[in-house]
This record gives C-alpha cells, sequence and structure tokens, in this order.
C-alpha cells in the first residue's frame, strides 16, 4: 500500500490488498479498470483500497453515494466493526440522516460552514435542531425495532 516512485508491491502489500477487497466484497473486480466500474463498484473499491492503507484514521465523503441500500448497509456496518476491532477514528460525511441516525456514535451537525450542534445521534436529531438547520419541518420519532432518531421532512 506504500510505494515509492520505482517500487513494486510486496507479498504483504497484495495481502493487504486482496484482504481489503474481500472485506468489501469487491474481489472479483480486481482485475478490471477503474473506468470499466459502475460508480457503486468503483466506490467500494476506492473503500478497499483505504482499508488496504491500514491507517488509524479514515475520512469519508459521502461513501453511500452510488451504492445500493445493500450495498449501503453492509459498507457501513463493515466500517463500524472495523472502528471497533481495529479501534479506528472514522469521520464521515453524510446526507442521509436515517443512515446517520443508525450508524453514527457522534454527530457533528454542520450549518453556514460550523457546527451548529455536537453530540449522540439523540440529542443532535431533533426536529427543532434540523429544523433550524434546514428551514422545513422535520418530523423525528423513535423507530419502532431500534428507538434511534427516524428523520421525516414534510408537513
Amino acid at each position: 500500500p506504500y510505494l515509492g516512485w520505482f517500487e513494486r508491491e510486496s507479498h504483504q502489500d497484495y495481502e493487504a490488498a486482496m484482504a481489503a477487497l474481500k472485506r468489501t466484497e469487491t474481489e472479483d473486480l480486481a482485475s478490471r479498470l477503474i473506468g470499466e466500474l459502475s460508480g457503486g463498484e468503483q466506490q467500494r473499491v476506492l473503500i478497499a483500497r483505504a482499508l488496504a492503507q491500514a491507517t488509524p484514521a479514515m475520512l469519508f465523503d459521502e461513501p453511500t453515494a452510488h451504492l445500493d441500500l445493500r450495498h449501503q448497509d453492509r459498507l457501513l456496518k463493515l466500517i463500524r466493526t472495523l472502528c471497533r476491532e481495529q479501534h479506528l477514528t472514522v469521520m464521515i460525511a453524510l446526507h442521509d440522516l436515517n443512515l446517520v441516525s443508525r450508524f453514527a456514535d457522534r454527530v457533528a451537525l454542520l450549518s453556514d460552514g460550523g457546527v451548529h450542534r455536537l453530540g449522540k445521534p439523540e440529542q443532535v436529531l431533533t426536529s427543532e435542531e434540523l429544523a433550524s438547520v434546514y428551514g422545513i419541518r422535520i418530523h423525528v420519532m423513535a423507530h419502532p425495532f431500534d428507538g434511534k432518531p427516524l428523520i421525516l421532512p414534510g408537513d
């Protein structure tokens, strides 16, 4: 994962890359060029590349973009598992507030270029806080299965 200009991959590099492809369920894409992949496949391969780096911290910007529901769920569960197993620090920018509610340990609600509110999802993802940031009426209720905030915009 860390190569200089004229270096070649070591066996350890290859194993790290293959393990990352397996964890992201993209090993079948390893022989294809990135330009041949769909947007969702590219996103999953880029996540695998980040995992192969074995860094203690990761920053993701909309990692669920272009992914169907199954792959969104699997990817965020994988990231959460890696956080817990490998004690990683992960920051994820997401616009889907229901995914934030479901997967985040802490939430930074941003507005006007700054942090509007910081805390646990149930502290931050409230009707009042969200309406203040988004300027629309937002209903927040407890999800019937897990009790986490369920966000529904509208009147």
